[in-house]
């Protein structure tokens, strides 16, 4: 993909430089290479191509995941469990697109006025959003087009699995509705790729190109003009800027672990919500003591990773859940906001299911003996699903740098602080007895609540905000003091919704990039 790509010098000063090649970053690099704009993506991790992913869970993870040594703390379940791995992304080339399962909601209307829908919440730093989902709606009818959005355009929805036929009839007992959902995998073949063929390794990778991915829809597409550049295996170590406050270039290591210095024109973060206000932080000046962009003190702040648990529950008769699209099946029915309930905002139950590697280090992480092992012997007989709910935003939910852990080149690791709000733990509480309840009453034999694992879903950090004292960026992603420098990824949502997140981080990126462009043809930036 990058042998016949034009390339720009390091002192090329006209270019936007893109960190990061996912949801928000490659999204964003392609828009912008449409418009006839110079642009070069810096990506850390390396190159990927479908031919090289592998349907073996550790040895994808291996491959694909963000193993770079991360610190934890607070009181969530994950610091002890998984000190070291906070969160389950990709470092590759497309990003976490290369490891999503694909399902592409949208917020609900709602879920853009949080403050003003739900009150205020004790513990809570709830905001509106400066966005409303009235301007938001016309870039996700784009995005769900771009993406080829089943049950969207035309698009007929996936085939249900055995496990999705599960979830169905015992959503029916419970008078919940259920299909196949909207995935951006294609349920005939479009756009040059194939139809999803059922493999059951969505997180692996999918070597069918079936699932939308910016590995090989944005990217390429954006090398084809002639105005996008890719620079795998270049980790970003700091932003710099000139006396005005304005950044003048990205300096970063490459594969052989040289320092390089791209000058920009203007720069735009999509490292997904960990790497990006490290990066913020890691980039403080005499300028900026406290870090680029954070005079309100709210990069790293209001980190939320959405409210999640899984259930699983085995049967007489085999399941195969893992056969078949991972997450085609959705219930949506609590994703609305009924106080009524105990708690604020709602969740979607998807249908999960894990590899029997996976599932022995996440169905209980430390756990042996007689119910742990007999999980794992019923496992063919076994149907799953994901809990994913509104997680509210809270200050001391944090990604600061660590104090004593530096990476391979000297710079401080994030450090991510958490702790679960009152309300996470009853909407967790509520989605594990609806769970429950849902699988036996289509005769599930035993039941588990499985504890959240490391999340892809990772919002907040950088948000949107009206005032500039209580976020960081602008309704474009644009930060409040830096003209120059822009915010891309999960990190600008205000407040998390219900919602897997993918699709709003997509249209959030063509929204910039259409801003963008005007911004630099007016020379405003």
């Amino acid at each position: 993909m990058t042998d016949n790509q034009k390339t720009f010098a390091h002192d090329d000063a006209s270019v936007v430089v893109v960190v990061g090649s996912g949801a928000g970053g490659g999204t964003l690099a392609n828009e912008l290479a449409q418009q006839g704009i110079d642009v070069v993506v810096l990506e850390a991790g390396a190159l990927h191509t479908t031919a090289d992913f592998l349907a073996d869970e550790w040895a994808s993870f291996a491959q694909l995941a963000w193993l770079d040594t991360r610190t934890t703390s607070g009181s969530w379940r994950i610091a002890n469990d998984f000190p070291n791995l906070p969160a389950w992304i990709v470092k590759a080339v497309g990003g976490t697109t290369v490891h999503w399962a694909g399902a592409s909601l949208r917020f609900q209307p709602h879920e853009f006025a949080a403050l003003s829908t739900y009150g205020k919440v004790a513990g809570a730093n709830l905001l509106d959003w400066p966005l409303t989902y009235n301007e938001l709606a016309p870039y996700y009818d784009r995005a769900e087009r771009r993406m080829g959005v089943t049950r969207t355009n035309d698009n007929k929805g996936l085939p249900g699995n055995n496990n999705f036929k599960v979830m169905y009839n015992g959503a029916k007992m419970l008078g919940y509705s259920c299909n196949t959902g909207h995935m951006a995998i294609n349920s005939a073949p479009r756009a040059g790729r194939a139809a999803c063929q059922q493999r059951g390794f969505c997180f692996q990778g999918c070597k069918t190109g079936a699932k939308w991915s910016t590995l090989y829809t944005e990217l390429p597409e954006g090398i084809a003009t002639g105005h996008l550049e890719l620079r795998p295996e270049s980790h970003v170590a700091r932003i710099e800027h000139d006396e005005r406050g304005r950044v003048t270039a990205v300096v970063y290591f490459n594969a052989e672990g040289n320092e390089q210095r791209q000058r920009a024109r203007l720069v735009a973060v999509a490292g997904n919500s960990l790497e990006t206000p490290r990066l913020l932080l890691n980039s403080a000046s005499d300028l900026f003591p406290e870090g680029l962009a954070n005079g309100s003190g709210q990069v790293g702040r209001n980190y939320m990773r959405h409210m999640t648990g899984s259930v699983y529950a085995t049967f007489e008769e085999p399941v195969h859940m893992y056969r078949g699209t991972t997450m085609a099946g959705i219930i949506s029915d609590e994703a609305h906001h009924d106080p009524e309930r105990g708690f604020v905002g709602g969740y979607e139950m998807e249908t999960l299911s894990l590899g029997l590697p996976f599932m022995a280090a996440f169905l209980d992480p430390g756990a042996w003996g007689p119910r742990f092992t007999g999980a794992l012997d019923q496992y063919e007989n076994m149907a799953g699903m994901w809990l994913v709910g509104e997680d509210l935003p809270q200050e001391s939910n944090r990604v600061t740098l660590s104090p004593d852990v530096t990476d391979r080149y000297g710079l401080p690791v994030a450090n991510v602080h958490y702790d679960d709000h009152p309300n996470d733990i009853v909407m967790r509480e509520h989605g594990y007895r609806q769970g429950a309840e849902l699988y036996r009453s289509v005769g599930a034999r035993d039941i588990y609540e499985v504890p959240p694992y490391p999340s892809t879903h990772n919002l907040g950090t950088c948000r949107m905000s009206e005032r500039p004292e209580e976020g960081v960026c602008n309704s474009y992603g644009q930060t409040h003091e830096v003209p120059n420098l822009f915010i891309s990824d999960g990190s600008q949502f205000t407040t998390s919704g219900a919602e897997n997140p993918t699709l709003t981080i997509v249209s959030l990126a063509i929204r910039q990039a259409e801003h963008i462009g005007q911004l630099m043809r007016q020379k405003a930036i």
